[in-house]
């Protein structure tokens, strides 16, 4: 877990990147001390509008310093996401950012280690992939089997690929969430 400083520090990166990215086209100048955002830690990042999604990229890569990681895919969400357009400057003072910090992946050899709202899910066969943060299934109100069926579905594989070759995975999220503006 890390401290309420370090959480209140990554959301104001978060921000910050976004507002500079859609003002500039540039990232900003980030330089940090602080040994919890140093760290190497994977990461998505999601904004909301009035609830509904409306931006989620991040990676299951723990491959550069979290501070650096939150930058980079709140930027990624704000204009790379395929499912919508970019977001402009005018939506992002109505546009909350979540942020979830994964655990490593650890894989799922039974289905009854699932534990709703806790554990999220990456699968993978052949070069397909899918992931579904933990706050996802709690949300549309999914058990165990729906959850699986749904992230093979995101990565674009028949819904009962889990079942029969696909590699399953599972990982835990510190979420942390701005207030609703």
């Amino acid at each position: 877990m890390l401290s309420e400083g370090a959480r209140r520090r990554l959301l104001e990166i978060a921000r910050a990147s976004i507002e500079e990215h859609l003002k500039t086209g540039n990232l900003p100048h980030l330089q940090e001390e602080d040994q919890e955002l140093l760290q190497p830690l994977a990461v998505f990042v999601s904004l909301k509008q009035a609830g509904t999604l409306r931006g989620c990229i991040g990676s299951i890569e723990a491959d550069r310093p979290l501070y650096l990681a939150v930058s980079s895919a709140a930027v990624a969400s704000s204009t790379q996401d395929p499912r919508f357009p970019s977001l402009s400057l005018e939506e992002l003072p109505s546009t909350t950012i979540e942020i979830s910090i994964l655990s490593p992946l650890k894989r799922m050899i039974d289905p009854a280690e699932i534990q709703i709202g806790v554990h999220g899910l990456f699968v993978s066969h052949g070069n397909r992939q899918g992931i579904l943060l933990p706050q996802v299934a709690l949300e549309m109100g999914w058990d165990r089997e729906m959850f699986l069926r749904q992230v093979c579905l995101k990565a674009g594989l028949p819904q009962d690929t889990w079942q029969w070759g696909a590699k399953v995975y599972l990982f835990t999220a510190e979420v942390i969430r701005e207030k609703v503006p």
